[in-house]
C-alpha cells in the first residue's frame, strides 16, 4: 500500500479520508443494537447482537455515549438516541444514588443476581469523564450533568494529590482502597482530563494531564528503556512480576504492554498540541520513543511465519503473549498518523500503511461488520481474552485521528469542523 515516492502519502490523500470516515459510520452502523433499553450498553457479540449473560458495563456504556456523541457529530443518523440512552443510564442504573459514583457492572435484567458488581474503579470513571465531554460538544441531553458529577469523583475520590496519580479501586460505599495503583486508570484518566480542559475551559485538567504524563514517561519508562510498568503497589513501587501466574489478563496483563506504549505516545502528541508545540520539548522526544520501544518489541513474526503486535513482552522485550488484540492495531494506526502530523517524518506515513494493510487483511471483518477483538498468533479469529466485538471505541478512534488536528478533544475538533 505504499505510494510511489513522488505522490503524496496515503494517510494525506483525499480520496483515502473519505474511506476513513465511510468506515466509520459503518463500525456505528454495527454496533447501533448496542443499547439494552433503560440499562445502558451491553457486550456486542461478532454479528452485532448482544451478550446479556455479560451484563452492562459501565466502561462499555461510556465509550459507546463517546462513540455515538462522535457519531452525532458526524450526521450520523440513529446516533443521538443511542448516545442520549447511554448517558441516560450512566444517570440512571448504573449510578450509585446511595454513595455516589458508577457501579463496575449492573445485571442486563433487572433484579437478575447475575452480571453486578459494585466495585467503584478510576478506569471507568475516567471514561465517565470522557462520555460527559463527547455529550456536551454533541449537545446529548444529560451531558452537563453527567460530566459534573463525574469529574466531581474522580476528584474527590480517585485523584491523590500528594503523588499526582489516580488511585484504582474503592468498595462500594469508599470505606476501603485498594493497595493496588495501576498505569491503565491513569493513561485514560489523560484522555479524559485533556477533553475535560477543553470542555470546561479549566486549565488545571490540563496540567494535572500534564503532570501524569511526565511521571510516566520520564519516571518510569524512560528508566525501564522505554517499557512502561504498568502495575505498582500503594506506595508506587513497580509490581514488574505482578500476575505472572495471569499473563493475558483483560486490563492487568503481566509484563510490558505494547499497545499503551503505543497509546501513551498518541497522548503525549495531543498535550504538545495543547500546551503549544514545543513547549514542553520532551513530550514529542517521548512519543517517538515509546512509539519506537513498542513496534521494535511488539511487532513480531509468530511461529506461523505471519506478522503482527503481540499483547505483551517481559522486561527485555521478549514476547510474553502472543495474541493480537485489535485495540493494539488501532492505537498503532491513530499513533503512527498523530507522529506523522506532529513531526512530518515519512517514516510516520509509511508505518500507517503498514499497520492499516494488516488491520484490513486481518482485522476487519468483511462478512459480519467491525474488527475481529482478538486474534490468534496465526492471526486468526480467536477468544481467548476478548470474545465477541464489545464496543467500537478504539478501531473509531482510529479512523479518525487521522482526518484532525493534533488537540485535547476528538469530538471538540468535530463540533468545530464537521467532516
Amino acid at each position: 500500500m505504499n505510494a510511489p515516492a513522488s505522490q503524496q502519502p496515503l494517510i494525506a490523500s483525499p480520496e483515502h479520508g473519505e474511506w476513513l470516515r465511510s468506515q466509520a459510520v459503518d463500525l456505528l452502523h454495527f454496533a447501533q443494537g448496542c443499547i439494552v433499553p433503560g440499562r445502558g450498553a451491553g457486550w456486542v457479540t461478532n454479528d452485532g447482537g448482544l451478550d446479556l449473560s455479560r451484563g452492562v458495563h459501565t466502561w462499555i456504556t461510556c465509550r459507546m455515549a463517546h462513540s455515538y456523541s462522535i457519531g452525532t457529530l458526524l450526521g450520523v443518523p440513529g446516533a443521538r438516541e443511542i448516545a442520549t440512552d447511554a448517558i441516560s443510564a450512566l444517570l440512571g442504573p448504573l449510578h450509585d444514588d446511595t454513595h455516589g459514583g458508577w457501579y463496575a457492572s449492573i445485571p442486563a435484567v433487572p433484579d437478575s443476581p447475575e452480571g453486578f458488581d459494585n466495585t467503584k474503579a478510576a478506569y471507568a470513571h475516567a471514561f465517565v469523564v470522557l462520555a460527559g465531554t463527547s455529550g456536551v460538544r454533541a449537545g446529548i441531553e444529560g451531558a452537563d450533568r453527567l460530566l459534573e458529577l463525574a469529574l466531581e469523583v474522580l476528584e474527590t475520590r480517585f485523584f491523590d494529590a500528594e503523588s499526582g496519580l489516580h488511585v484504582d479501586e474503592w468498595n462500594a460505599d469508599w470505606s476501603d482502597l485498594s493497595d493496588y495503583r495501576g498505569v491503565n486508570a491513569n493513561m485514560h484518566a489523560v484522555e479524559a482530563l485533556l477533553a475535560a480542559g477543553d470542555v470546561t475551559g479549566d486549565a488545571k485538567y490540563h496540567e494535572r494531564a500534564l503532570g501524569i504524563a511526565r511521571i510516566v514517561a520520564l519516571e518510569w519508562a524512560a528508566k525501564h528503556s522505554w517499557r512502561i510498568p504498568e502495575h505498582f503497589d500503594s506506595d508506587w513501587t513497580p509490581l514488574l512480576e505482578f500476575n505472572a501466574d495471569r499473563k493475558d489478563d483483560q486490563f492487568k496483563p503481566y509484563g510490558a504492554t505494547v499497545g499503551h506504549g503505543i497509546e501513551w505516545a498518541r497522548l503525549l502528541l495531543h498535550l504538545d498540541a495543547t500546551f503549544g508545540t514545543g513547549t514542553h520539548p520532551w513530550l514529542v522526544d517521548s512519543a517517538r520513543e515509546l512509539y519506537a520501544r513498542a513496534v521494535t518489541d511488539g511487532w513480531r513474526l509468530s511461529s506461523h511465519r505471519v506478522s503482527g503486535f503481540v499483547y505483551t513482552t517481559d522486561w527485555s522485550g521478549e514476547p510474553v503473549v502472543e495474541t493480537r488484540m485489535h485495540w493494539v492495531a488501532a492505537e498503532a494506526l491513530a499513533s503512527a498518523a498523530a507522529l506523522f502530523t506532529a513531526t512530518g517524518d515519512t517514516i510516520y506515513a509509511e508505518d500507517y500503511e503498514r499497520w492499516l494493510e494488516h488491520v484490513q487483511q486481518y482485522f476487519m471483518d468483511s462478512e459480519l461488520g467491525s474488527w475481529h477483538h482478538e486474534l490468534d498468533s496465526a492471526n486468526q479469529p480467536a477468544a481467548e481474552v476478548w470474545p465477541g466485538k464489545p464496543d467500537i471505541y478504539h478501531a473509531l478512534g482510529a479512523l479518525l485521528v487521522p482526518l484532525v488536528p493534533l488537540s485535547p478533544s476528538l469530538a471538540s475538533d468535530l463540533s468545530r469542523s464537521p467532516l
